[in-house]
């Protein structure tokens, strides 16, 4: 009963402070639930988090074999094929190869790798202002997209995916 009492406490109070706080719009913010593909037990959540034209993007996983992991937005928020293959190729608005985040060339979709450990948990978080939520521009917009965790590693070099290996969670990045 007394953690029922704190969460409702914590949830007033962010609804009270998003209301008397003009800055803050609660719009811009999505927490998303993982699914696990591909016969995988991964799970977990995903959120974005829009302030000052700059998004961050955090997400915890668990049930993953430890070692490094690759993460990417893909072109659809579908998630309906037990192996994650509807969410579609990497989202590339901008018609880039694949690479590794911040250099040379990439994908808007090409977050990158993360490392689970001996228990198959992982984080990675990532702050860009190269996307958006629901700002209506194609090239940075992650609204309709989908968010695939994949079973091993991305090279960063192979084209046009980074063969990072089968698709184990996914997440539609939708309202």
């Amino acid at each position: 009963m007394k953690k029922l009492v704190l969460l409702f406490s914590i949830v007033l109070a962010v609804f009270i402070g998003c209301k008397t706080n003009t800055a803050f719009n609660p719009d811009k913010i999505l927490v998303l639930a993982f699914e696990p593909k591909s016969e995988s037990n991964v799970s977990g959540t995903a959120t974005f988090v829009e302030k000052n034209e700059k998004v961050t993007f955090v997400a915890k996983l668990s049930g993953l074999k430890p070692g490094i992991h690759a993460i990417h937005i893909h072109e659809k928020s579908d998630c309906t094929a037990a192996d994650g293959s509807s969410a579609g190729g990497h989202w590339n608005p901008t018609f880039k190869k694949h690479g590794k985040w911040g250099i040379g060339e990439y994908h808007k979709g090409d977050i990158g790798n993360f490392t689970a450990d001996e228990k198959g948990n992982g984080t990675i978080t990532l702050t860009t202002d190269e996307w958006c939520i629901g700002c209506g521009d194609t090239t940075k917009d992650i609204l309709g997209k989908g968010l695939i965790v994949h079973q091993g590693t991305d090279d960063f070099i192979s084209q046009p995916a980074g063969n990072a290996g089968a698709r184990v969670a996914c997440s539609a990045i939708i309202k």
